[in-house]
């Protein structure tokens, strides 16, 4: 049974912006903590892209820096990834996991696809 839901994903042109969401598909999200975003791109490891720490500050991958913002709105309980100046590398599934009394909880994940 999920436990995260991710959303927002799709085809999108080179330089262009994607909002990703990721939500709890039932309770609060904020049990699970800290959240963080991965990705997968077909034949590579998944790897963090964008995360909050148990110190609740914020950390990024390189190749992200400074496209890509996670956030959170505790009203709306989602968190987000906000993609800017997407390119086609950035090309993979997104996923969405968050730790929970010790164990890591993953979304299904959401495709992202980078093209003209």
């Amino acid at each position: 049974q999920a436990q995260l839901v991710e959303s927002g994903g799709g085809l999108v042109q080179p330089g262009g912006s994607l909002r990703l969401s990721c939500a709890a598909s039932s309770g609060s999200i904020f049990r699970f903590y800290p959240l963080s975003w991965y990705r997968q791109a077909p034949g590579k490891q998944r790897e963090l892209v964008a995360g909050f720490t148990s110190r609740d500050t914020t950390i990024y991958a390189d190749s992200v820096k400074g496209r890509f913002t996670i956030s959170r709105d505790m009203t709306d309980k989602m968190v987000y990834l906000q993609m800017n100046s997407l390119r086609p590398e950035d090309t993979a599934v997104y996923y969405c996991k968050g730790l929970r009394g010790g164990v890591d909880y993953w979304g299904q994940g959401t495709q992202v696809t980078v093209s003209s």
